[in-house]
């Protein structure tokens, strides 16, 4: 079979399986921290495997897990619905640990790796700009506050430039319409 059509009846079967989850499926064991992250689809259609990410402790994973392989029936009958192919392939939930596995990685990296000793760290860069921030409107203020005449001349030659290019935008005549070539815009 062609993989592309197994690749397009794949990502149906994983987007009817995630809809059913979230929002159809009204089993206690199973919650919303549920992610549906990729199926698998055998060649001849008979099969799919749903992998599934389940966030929380062991026990509720696997409470979750046997909530879902009870749900299969239900998902499979959600997926009837949506396929138009001879046979409707027979789920199965498989837990994913990529997720799980991704995240520890990057926490042992954060671990190895410490806090750069060259630059501050994210939090104190923050604090360090809003200070500056601070300053900057109280210099501001300060400056305002003295009255410069050079300063107030500028600006009325700025405001005075920005009002001539308005002035010649509006100054320009608009064309008249064309009238029709018979003569009927004349009666």
């Amino acid at each position: 079979m062609k993989s592309h059509r197994l690749a397009r009846v794949s990502e149906v079967v994983r987007e009817v399986a995630a809809e059913a989850i979230l929002f159809e499926l009204k089993d206690p064991r199973v919650k919303k921290n549920v992610t549906v992250t990729r199926a698998e689809v055998s060649a001849d259609l008979q099969h799919a495997k749903v992998f599934v990410s389940v966030m929380g402790t062991e026990k509720q994973q696997s409470l979750t897990m046997y909530g879902l392989q009870s749900a299969a029936g239900f998902v499979q009958t959600r997926l009837a619905k949506r396929l138009t192919t001879r046979y409707v392939p027979h789920v199965t939930f498989i837990k994913d640990d990529g997720i799980k596995k991704s995240a520890e990685i990057a926490r042992l990296l954060r671990e190895a790796l410490g806090p750069p000793t060259d630059t501050p760290a994210v939090e104190n860069v923050v604090e360090d700009d809003d200070e500056e921030f601070e300053d900057d409107d109280e210099d501001e203020i300060d400056d305002d506050d003295v009255d410069d005449d050079d300063d107030d001349e500028d600006d009325d030659e700025e405001d005075d430039d920005v009002t001539d290019e308005s002035t010649v935008k509006a100054e320009v005549p608009s064309t008249p319409r064309a009238s029709p070539a018979d003569g009927s815009a004349d009666r």
